[in-house]
């Protein structure tokens, strides 16, 4: 085992065999790194993360760190685990779970390449690559040896299928099927509503239904969007529904449509 000087090892992580250490790095307490692994100068592996055997994680590369969500408890305690022979290049970032005891999973023998992103309780199989830029949000599923392009995004709890491609700066706001390529990714097309986002802001049932009445209005028909604006108008003058109607009449630029 080679640890540099300079670098910061938790008495209460625990190394394997034959694990090199570069200078300036940080191993936190309750760490696991298997036999094999080598971190690099400038490294970070938070608490509660646990490398498999052979694994190589790049300088500037943080492992563990607390999930980007608002909601998360900073005395939560919960993981990541990495499987064998995983690789992390430069600037890549991987975050443990945001509930208690819950995990981020990546498999083994998975390629992140430089400035990656791997939000809170994303799960990957074996043999994934990612090119350089590919972000996930949080709770995304990817199968086994698939191969995301650079800047890829794949919106919060979706799941890409085993053997699927998805093309460089392409985006998936839907499920990805096993075998498929996903193409650069149409722009300006809504998902739906933001029901979850709704609902925490404090908005009524009565209220919500509003608002997805005005949605349907706007954007479910094949109508001209400023007839559209004017029934909504006279259907939901005000509250929250009509800050919907009221934002597409004032656009300069034109609204996403579904």
């Amino acid at each position: 085992m080679a640890i540099h000087p300079q670098a910061f090892v938790d008495p209460k992580a625990e190394l394997g065999t034959d694990v090199s250490v570069g200078a300036f790095a940080f191993i936190g307490a309750h760490t696991q790194i298997g036999d094999g692994c080598r971190i690099d100068p400038h490294a970070v592996i938070h608490p509660y993360t646990r490398l498999g055997r052979g694994c190589a994680v790049h300088a500037a590369a943080v492992l563990g760190d607390r999930p980007q969500d608002l909601a998360f408890d900073g005395d939560t305690v919960s993981y990541v685990e990495i499987g064998e022979e995983c690789v992390f290049r430069e600037g890549v970032t991987v975050h443990r779970g945001t509930k208690p005891d819950t995990v981020t999973r990546i498999g083994n023998r998975c390629f992140l390449m430089a400035n990656s992103h791997v939000a809170h309780n994303c799960q990957l199989g074996d043999d994934v690559i990612f090119a350089n830029g590919v972000l996930l949000g949080g709770y995304v599923e990817i199968g086994d040896r698939a191969f995301l392009s650079g800047n890829v995004v794949v919106h919060q709890f979706c799941r890409v299928g085993a053997l699927a491609m998805l093309s460089g700066l392409s985006a998936a706001s839907k499920d990805v099927p096993p075998y498929c390529i996903l193409e650069n990714s149409e722009t300006n097309r809504l998902a739906g509503l933001n029901v979850v986002g709704m609902r925490r802001a404090g908005l009524t049932p009565d209220q919500r239904a509003d608002v997805k009445r005005v949605f349907q209005l706007l954007f479910r028909r094949e109508v001209n969007l400023r007839d559209a604006i004017e029934e909504s108008a006279t259907q939901f003058p005000n509250g929250p529904a009509a800050v919907m109607w009221q934002f597409a009449q004032a656009s300069k630029r034109g609204v996403c449509t579904m």
